[in-house]
């Protein structure tokens, strides 16, 4: 056998700029890449990234006004304040570790420390603008991915001081990319809610906020399911708003200097140990830590010197002190959270009232439940070793909690839940092992709607589900970052994608609220010739594939996920893989959802069927084209 050698000499050791190592390594610096389907995308990352550099302007009291405009592929953002001085422009955009922020006095508490995120964007981008306006004078500069195009000179203007960045992400990174409205609209009401006076324009609306974190609890919530007012509570760099729903499970939003912390860290970790701490001390009770929280919804922002995130993308807070030589992050929380939900509670009897009948209500909920969940959970344990539900992958979203190097891979893990053997075969043959999982359903499972959590324990098939997902005491240990419905796309597939829904829906919100939810699409139509295959998602894709391809393509109308070969299916869950995600409007109330679409057959829904009834002939591609220039056939 031939041996083999590897020279390791001094040309091995390589050096890369900072755009090259920005492109090489992008989840280094923006998470996960995607297309945009997922709120935390590579492509919002670039967006926050621009609107946080304006943000902290206006923290340090420059500019109470910022415009965005998004396009399909191009992001605009204007802002007010001091303008980046001229001189430095090109650099603060261009140069890794070179900015204003290592300046304590020039910016105190802002989330961009590190000098990178503006580079990230510009590096990252077909087409990076960067226009300073100050004290008179303006400088602008053009880069492509990273590279100087154009500088001008420093010319006169009248506009007002301020910075304007214009980019366009790359599509060779961010493939089939696209902004998803609802997604942008979160981004910029957070922003809103965590900078009291500030305006923000975003494509011509207006969002403003006067009450902070109350204000988004209010469009995070449905005010008819409140047990009691929304708990309201502001100090120095902290501030907390807090309720109880109705709802299965916590909802938490946690913010430091303004950036969301999707996935938490030391800042809400203490605030759910003082809550429980606090209740229990008014209270005089030692209530179950769970029963306190069931049902809890809040939010919580602090501002700290020098925050120490787990990664570049900001959303995990590490532990610290809120300043150098201060307190802890959470010996200040706690400190502050006992001292006015204390007070507040022993005022407001009504308040406190309220909420303690929730946490008994909790407690008798847990204990009606308590003997069928231990047989469930016994027999899931079994089932596990052997679950003939699930065929699982090797990697798991929640495997990044003791792999220190997963961070680029956490994101890829994913669930397809399936119907019947047939659409489950053909995914696992075509799936990738490593990351993505099948759970297969029997049939159509059990609708759920107006039961109790304990049906969740009585159904063996929800009881395996949730056990693969490992989300029966909150989603910290999701172990898939996406849950995908993959139904067929006739009337028995679209009713078990809502019975589905409304399983999520009932017990797991968290679920759904943190954008873990999605549908897959599939082609309805296969178009082809002899040199050329087009899959069709939509009828009018097919038509203008019949038009594409010319005389006489075969078209082939894919009737059940099961009727696509493995071969097939592998090229539809892959790199260019279609998922819609399940996204609940600000005005969307669960309970009224899942009554109206789930519910007994109510007179609202009756009469909307009645009202909207209408027989449409099938389409065949023989009514459209000529029958000579156009063969139709069915699925294998």
């Amino acid at each position: 056998m031939a041996e083999i050698t590897h020279n390791y000499t001094e040309d091995s050791i390589k050096s890369l700029d900072w755009r090259e190592h920005i492109r090489l390594r992008p989840g280094m610096y923006i998470g996960k890449l995607g297309d945009g389907s997922s709120q935390d995308d590579g492509i919002y990352v670039l967006v926050k990234e621009i609107i946080d550099n304006s943000i902290d302007e206006h923290v340090m009291g420059f500019g109470s006004k910022i415009e965005i405009t998004i396009s399909e592929h191009r992001v605009e953002v204007r802002d007010y304040g001091r303008g980046i001085p001229l001189g430095k422009m090109i650099d603060c955009v261009s140069k890794i570790n070179t900015g204003g922020k290592y300046d304590s006095g020039a910016f105190q508490k802002s989330v961009g420390l590190n000098g990178v995120g503006t580079k990230a964007v510009n590096a990252l981008s077909t087409y990076f603008r960067v226009q300073s306006f100050r004290d008179g004078k303006t400088r602008l500069a053009e880069f492509e991915r990273g590279i100087l195009k154009m500088e001008s000179k420093d010319t006169a203007t009248t506009q007002k001081n301020g910075t304007l960045m214009i980019f366009e992400p790359d599509n060779t990174i961010f493939k089939h990319y696209h902004f998803i409205p609802q997604y942008l609209e979160n981004q910029i009401w957070n922003y809103a809610f965590l900078n009291a006076g500030l305006t923000l324009i975003f494509n011509g609306k207006k969002y403003f906020s006067e009450k902070g974190l109350l204000d988004l609890l209010l469009r995070k919530t449905d005010a008819d399911s409140l047990r009691y007012p929304i708990i309201h509570l502001k100090g120095d760099d902290i501030e907390l708003a807090l309720t109880h729903g109705n709802e299965y499970g916590e909802e938490y939003y946690s913010f430091v200097n303004g950036q969301y912390t999707t996935q938490g860290g030391t800042h809400l970790a203490a605030m759910r140990e003082a809550v429980v701490d606090t209740i229990r001390e008014v209270f005089k009770t030692k209530y179950e830590a769970s029963d306190i929280r069931a049902s809890i919804i809040g939010a919580i922002s602090v501002r700290v010197q020098e925050p120490v995130f787990e990664s570049q993308t900001k959303t995990k807070l590490g532990s610290l002190n809120m300043a150098p030589e201060g307190p802890s992050v959470r010996g200040y929380i706690g400190d502050f959270i006992k001292k006015h939900l204390d007070d507040y509670l022993r005022k407001h009897k009504d308040v406190a009232d309220a909420l303690e009948k929730r946490i008994k209500q909790s407690e008798r909920e847990r204990k009606e439940i308590a003997g069928i969940k231990k047989l469930a959970n016994e027999r899931a344990k079994k089932a596990n070793l052997h679950n003939k539900k699930l065929r699982d992958c090797r990697i798991h979203y929640n495997d990044a909690k003791t792999d220190k190097n997963a961070e680029d891979r956490r994101f890829d893990s994913t669930l397809f839940i399936t119907e019947g053997d047939s659409a489950s075969g053909s995914i696992t043959k075509s799936r990738d092992v490593q990351y993505q999982a099948v759970f297969s359903l029997r049939g159509k499972p059990l609708n759920c709607f107006g039961l109790t959590k304990k049906v969740v324990y009585e159904n063996e098939e929800f009881n395996l589900l949730q056990h693969a997902l490992d989300i029966e005491d909150g989603i910290e240990n999701l172990r898939y970052n996406k849950i995908v419905i993959a139904t067929d796309a006739d009337v028995d597939g679209m009713h078990i994608r809502l019975l589905m829904l409304t399983f999520f829906l009932q017990f797991f919100p968290d679920v759904v609220k943190n954008g873990h939810l999605y549908i897959l699409e599939t082609p309805l139509f296969r178009v082809r010739n002899k040199k050329q295959t087009i899959y069709c998602y939509t009828d009018e894709e097919r038509q203008k594939a019949i038009q594409k391809l010319g005389p006489k393509p075969e078209i082939t109308r894919f009737k059940g996920l099961g009727e696509i070969s493995p071969d097939e299916f592998g090229k539809f869950i892959g790199e260019d893989m279609r998922l819609e995600p399940i996204i609940l409007h600000k005005d969307t109330s669960i309970t009224k959802l899942l009554t109206y679409y789930m519910g007994k057959n109510t007179p609202e829904r009756q009469r909307f069927i009645i009202d909207n009834l209408r027989v449409e002939k099938d389409l065949t591609t023989a009514e459209t084209l000529p029958l000579e220039k156009a063969e139709v056939v069915e699925a294998d």
